[in-house]
């Protein structure tokens, strides 16, 4: 008898064990962060027309190398970006301080020597590096210095490349959608085994566009391969100088001013009716950008007014005339001669599109998710008068002449120079933040350098939620309940057997 009852209460310990171990890694649960908790990181993003500071966070453990980050704060300084105070040494980095000050409250004092700060600037300081090389590096070395004037661990202020800066934007992208990892049903990591997204990225002075390729890198310049979460990734990316939205704008001034003449009066097809501005030549023809059109003989300090008479047909055809469509060395290019695979799947577009895209919709009501509602979109926006903007967007009353030429100069970018189509166009999203975090290159930079940071003991631990322990404690005791009722059961026949045997 005794070899039976063991016999079925082998069983019955082993069935307990598997539905505890079952229930175990199928219940919610939630991360505990024990000490040290986080660890921190700083992005300073110095654009071409301002900085902004992101703070970001990650917990003590790693997934196959990269730290998994959200972003825990964000700021932006008053002022321009740091290239536009090339002639005013120490304001570059004096226009720092509020964010960096921000920064000394939201992280815990305790980890402040512990956060590395990295300062990466852009397309704007790119320009500056051309024309002022020593204003360059002045600047450069007066932020550096700043930020080192704080507790933080300074690494590097350095001007990123426009391939950095478009594979940093694709990481980022990519990050937030979850297509490199996401959380599983049984509690961890794993990998999100999806097709990327593509990145479309429209600064101030540059725009970058990056996507996943199979095919041949016909210019080896525009591919590259990031190894993120164990798995390599095969870029094409490409960034264009001075096909920023400001830098754009500049030069559709100055290629009006060159063909019209310097008669002190600019007529402006793509800027609205009732609007006209003074300005000197100079704050035209000092940029990079707009060396081509500049007069062989100038007087920069000649004033001219530009007025504005939204002609959209006219307008977009300045506008189309910045780019270079008719010569292209390879297979396929997008323009200027740049070698581009096809365009497919998923892309994300960001800063100036997402701008863009969402003040047209909103000024003529229009849903822009094809080629052709973007077409009527922008011609509609470009009718309109400057009262009628002002009446549509009181709030955006500084920058309204703006978005007729901007509206145009995404159409003629994304439609003509990438190439989206009927089917593709339908795949771009315009996006500014996801999942809590603004969408830009600065996160993928993070994540990146985030390989660097010396990982700690691992103390995130997964906590089962109180309603589960409540389930858990309750599945234990039924069984144990049943486990020793059914023992007593078999203690009281042996009992009986034996009393009825004597």
């Amino acid at each position: 008898m005794g070899s039976r009852k063991r016999h079925v209460v082998i069983p019955l310990t082993f069935a307990l064990i598997a539905v505890l171990a079952l229930f175990l890694l199928t219940v919610p649960s939630k991360d505990v962060n024990e000490p040290p908790g986080y660890t921190y990181g700083i992005v300073l993003d110095a654009g071409s027309s301002h900085t902004t500071m992101y703070v970001y966070k990650w917990t003590v453990d790693k997934q196959n190398g990269t730290g998994v980050v959200t972003q825990h704060s964000e700021c932006s300084p008053k002022g321009g970006g740091i290239s536009s105070y090339a002639w005013q040494p120490g304001e570059a980095a004096r226009s720092l301080e509020e964010c960096l000050d921000m920064a000394m409250k939201d992280i815990p004092r305790a980890r402040h020597h512990l956060t590395p700060v990295y300062l990466g600037a852009t397309a704007g300081m790119r320009l500056l590096n051309i024309s002022n090389p020593s204003g360059s590096d002045r600047i450069l070395g007066e932020v550096a210095e700043k930020i080192r004037s704080y507790p933080f661990d300074f690494q590097e202020a350095v001007i990123l490349s426009g391939q950095q800066e478009g594979a940093y934007g694709w990481v980022t992208v990519n990050y937030l959608m979850e297509k490199f990892i996401k959380y599983g049903f049984i509690g961890r990591w794993q990998s999100a085994n999806t097709e990327t997204i593509g990145a479309l990225d429209l600064g101030g002075a540059s725009t970058q566009i990056t996507f996943v390729t199979r095919e041949a890198a016909e210019d080896p310049r525009n591919h590259m391969t990031l190894r993120l979460y164990g798995q390599d990734y095969k870029l094409y990316t490409h960034s264009f100088l001075c096909y920023g939205q400001g830098q754009m704008l500049i030069r559709l001034t100055a290629s009006l001013t060159q063909f019209q003449g310097y008669n002190g009066t600019i007529v402006h097809p793509c800027y609205p009716v009732g609007y006209s501005v003074t300005m000197k030549l100079s704050d035209v023809f000092d940029s990079p950008c707009t060396s081509a059109f500049r007069p062989s003989q100038p007087n920069l300090d000649v004033a001219v007014t530009v007025v504005g008479t939204g002609q959209y047909e006219l307008c977009l055809r300045n506008v189309t005339q910045l780019f270079t469509f008719d010569k292209c060395p390879f297979s396929r290019c997008s323009f200027d001669g740049t070698f581009q695979p096809k365009v497919k799947g998923e892309f994300v577009a960001f800063s100036a599109f997402y701008h863009a895209h969402r003040f047209l919709q909103r000024a003529t009501g229009i849903k822009v998710t094809t080629p052709s509602q973007m077409d009527t979109a922008v011609r509609t926006l470009c009718a309109m008068s400057l009262s009628e903007l002002k009446s549509k967007a009181p709030d955006e009353i500084k920058r309204l002449h703006e978005y007729c030429p901007s509206s145009a100069v995404v159409q003629i970018l994304l439609l003509r120079g990438y190439s989206f189509d009927n089917t593709s166009f339908s795949q771009v999203s315009f996006e500014s933040t996801a999942r809590g975090a603004a969408v830009g290159w600065a996160l993928g930079y993070m994540l990146i350098l985030s390989n660097m940071v010396p990982a700690e003991s691992m103390n995130l631990v997964k906590a089962i939620v109180p309603v589960a322990w409540g389930c858990l404690l309750f599945l234990m005791i039924a069984l144990l309940v049943v486990s020793l009722g059914y023992l007593l059961a078999q203690a009281f026949c042996e009992k009986k057997t034996t009393d009825d045997i004597l």
